[in-house]
């Protein structure tokens, strides 16, 4: 496994290791050193996402106590995933990294707790799988306006480059905050 910094502390890009020929390939997951060395504590739920081209969704979280660590990969199309670290006290707070994740890429994310996650898909049937480390609490969900200009994805020059005329959004994903009225606050470490 081959672990990259990005510009956002303490969010990686992970290259696993990928073995093949001809017929395909082969590519073992994570062993326990391996969640050690990122700081991801335990896998307690695998999730699978499936969303159609154009489909945006985020910029999600999960709150305290059940903020969550995520392992994001594509295992069918193509998307860009985006990343926001929203911990107050952390130097890259309110900055974005983004990637594009294939499944012939052999990229995956680590995205840490204490981050707003979101993506675009560029393909129809595209396939999200996550590796997280906390339980699922629909009570504790939260998220962050996905186009918030205090931010500045560029959005933009995404659907322009992938030719999306018209993001499609979830009603909830729409009418969200900016992260300067986001009243969830998020430390480092937490």
């Amino acid at each position: 496994m081959k672990k990259i910094e990005t510009n956002l502390l303490d969010c990686y890009v992970i290259e696993p290791n990928r073995f093949g020929d001809d017929r395909g390939y082969f590519s073992p997951y994570f062993i326990g050193k391996d969640f050690d060395e990122l700081g991801f504590e335990r896998v307690v739920q695998c999730n699978r996402s499936m969303s159609s081209k154009g489909v945006v969704r985020g910029l999600h979280f999960q709150e305290d106590p059940k903020c969550q660590a995520k392992i994001v990969e594509v295992i069918q199309g193509k998307a860009i995933d985006v990343v926001v670290d929203i911990r107050e006290d952390s130097p890259t707070y309110g900055k974005w990294f983004s990637i594009l994740l294939t499944p012939d890429n052999n990229k995956q994310l680590f995205v840490p707790r204490g981050f707003a996650h979101g993506f675009v898909a560029l393909e129809d049937n595209t396939v999200f799988h996550y590796l997280i480390d906390n339980d699922y609490a629909p009570e504790l969900e939260g998220g962050i306006l996905w186009n918030d200009p205090e931010i500045g994805i560029n959005w933009d020059e995404i659907f322009k480059e992938y030719g999306i005329t018209e993001p499609n959004l979830s009603e909830k994903d729409i009418n969200r905050e900016p992260l300067s009225k986001c009243k969830v606050k998020f430390r480092r470490g937490k």
